[in-house]
């Protein structure tokens, strides 16, 4: 991903001084909606941190939200190879269309395997800028082996609620264990994407 890092790697020229934006949720994956920018609509989100468009009906700057308050809070913006569109991450803070809708194309905003990539990441980041107040961090901190070994404690947890019918143990010890065996595929330098990408192997045979 070509992430933005100048607002002047941005080609505002090529459509009267406008820019198309996807707007994605950096969580589900799911395109939120598409909107429209100006320089000073960019300059506006990177700075307030809240996504603002160019309203070509009203021919003014508008921030999603203003009036809902459902803001969409800005994660990052990466320019496509043309210069010329723009890919918006974000975490919306409510509905995003003006119909009340999860999405402009009337979808719910849910993807909850894709939240496993997002998990994947806050691992990653949380193992190398590690702070005190982080579980994440002070496990690994402790090693390989200690992680290692947390994730068989949590195996044999989810292997003795398996055997009673509390659905509610029983999957959060099973949440447990996937979240365990995803520190210990990080501490080994991989990642649960290359996992699945051997059970998608196999069943390609």
């Amino acid at each position: 991903m070509r992430k933005l890092t100048d607002i002047n790697q941005v080609d505002f020229e090529k459509e009267n001084g406008l820019v198309p934006a996807i707007i994605q949720d950096l969580k589900t994956a799911k395109v939120l909606m598409l909107g429209y920018m100006n320089k000073e609509a960019l300059e506006k989100t990177l700075h307030t941190g809240k996504v603002t468009f160019f309203s070509r009906s009203k021919q003014r700057l508008w921030t999603k939200g203003e009036t809902s308050e459902n803001y969409l809070q800005l994660k990052s913006v990466a320019v496509d190879c043309d210069s010329d569109s723009l890919l918006v991450l974000v975490e919306p803070k409510g509905p995003t269309c003006h119909t009340g809708s999860d999405t402009c194309w009337d979808e719910i905003n849910v993807n909850n395997i894709q939240f496993l990539s997002y998990l994947t990441q806050v691992i990653k980041e949380r193992k190398q800028l590690p702070t005190d107040e982080s579980y994440v961090a002070r496990l690994f901190s402790k090693g390989i082996n200690k992680v290692a070994q947390k994730v068989g404690e949590e195996a044999v947890e989810v292997v003795i609620e398996a055997k009673d019918n509390d659905e509610k143990l029983f999957l959060n010890e099973s949440a447990d264990l996937l979240f365990h065996l995803m520190m210990l595929l990080e501490a080994k330098g991989y990642t649960l994407n290359e996992v699945v990408s051997i059970l998608k192997e196999r069943h390609d045979k």
